[in-house]
């Protein structure tokens, strides 16, 4: 007997096909490796492109996505604020492109590494020739078992802090943003948890 059109239509998928994802940042060392193991730890690895975009400024690395984004359902952007001139120009040029997000970190991603340790609001400034990043890698280094810390070194720094530090960071950085965000003003802060977020999303089917 024929099937009627009706009965074709019962076998489709409840969930919508796969994105493909982009995510770019500065660092080509310790930054993207710990958001490359995170997308793989959430399952997302096969979902999520983490390149580094051949810059290391963030208004190179928002033009990098700018000229990628066809190929990608979805951009995201991981940049510092550091002292970056043209940071303001990223965040420019970024918004008429409704598939690129900016991930931004204040002053650097260091201070999400930061949060897997505590609480911290106090802000970080450019002392002598040290950036406001710099200053930010030496407050990790007074941290248990950090006092190496390189964001040059090919490390497993997710790894090491998977478990009630990574449980920590994600707790404590939508506070800490969100206060910052009230005060207007956003050194220190980080959107990193946003993107973790994203890659635990990415590990469950989407519903369409």
């Amino acid at each position: 007997m024929a099937r009627s059109a009706s009965s074709f239509g019962r076998g489709e998928s409840k969930y919508a096909p796969e994105k493909k994802i982009l995510v770019l940042c500065e660092d080509t060392k310790s930054g993207k490796q710990y958001l490359e193991e995170a997308a793989a730890h959430f399952r997302a690895n096969l979902l999520v492109d983490i390149a580094h975009a051949g810059v290391t400024h963030p208004s190179g690395i928002v033009e990098h996505a700018i000229a990628r984004q066809s190929k990608f359902d979805e951009v995201y952007c991981a940049i510092d604020r550091d002292s970056h001139v043209c940071f303001d120009k990223a965040l420019n040029i970024a918004q008429p492109h409704k598939k690129i997000t900016i991930i931004p970190s204040y002053p650097s991603f260091e201070f999400w590494i930061l949060l897997h340790f505590g609480y911290c609001t106090k802000p970080f400034g450019r002392t002598g020739r040290a950036s406001p990043g710099d200053n930010v890698i030496k407050e990790i280094k007074t941290k248990p078992n950090f006092s190496d810390y390189d964001k040059g070194k090919d490390r497993s720094y997710f790894h090491e802090l998977l478990g009630a530090p990574f449980d920590l960071a994600r707790k404590v950085s939508p506070r800490i943003l969100a206060d910052a965000e009230q005060q207007k003003n956003l050194n220190p802060s980080t959107k990193i948890h946003l993107l973790i977020d994203k890659f635990e999303s990415l590990s469950a089917p989407q519903k369409k």
